[in-house]
């Protein structure tokens, strides 16, 4: 991937995660550029297929698209950051995201948003 879509994609975000809002600013690690549709999905690099992503929610999303609503038991798609609007899926309640919709709430538990040390790291911010 070439270092200008890279830097692109940062400056896109405003150095936020697009899945659970964390600042970049505030960790050690960089934030991912990751790949919403996975390669081995078929995704490419193009920066309609590219989010921000702390290493948290990158590392739980893995080549994931979709998850199952626990308050359905539906499978549904996970949240998109350039297709779907944050607010129209997610609120904070304090430190936590909660999900509003089926696809926040499956969105929610495959990235494991609110695991402990996401909340500490939250708290922190």
């Amino acid at each position: 991937m070439l270092a200008a879509t890279r830097d692109f994609v940062r400056r896109r975000a405003g150095g936020r995660c697009e899945y659970c809002l964390l600042p970049e600013a505030n960790l050690e690690a960089k934030h991912h550029v990751e790949h919403i549709v996975a390669r081995q999905h078929g995704g490419g690099d193009e920066t309609g297929n590219l989010a921000l992503a702390c290493h948290y929610c990158n590392r739980h999303k893995g080549p994931n698209l979709s998850g199952i609503d626990p308050d359905t038991g539906v499978l549904v798609p996970l949240f998109n950051p350039r297709t779907d609007s944050w607010s129209a899926h997610f609120v904070f309640r304090g430190m936590r995201i909660e999900g509003t919709s089926p696809m926040g709430r499956a969105t929610v538990n495959v990235l494991a948003m609110n695991d402990s040390r996401n909340l500490k790291v939250r708290e922190s911010v």
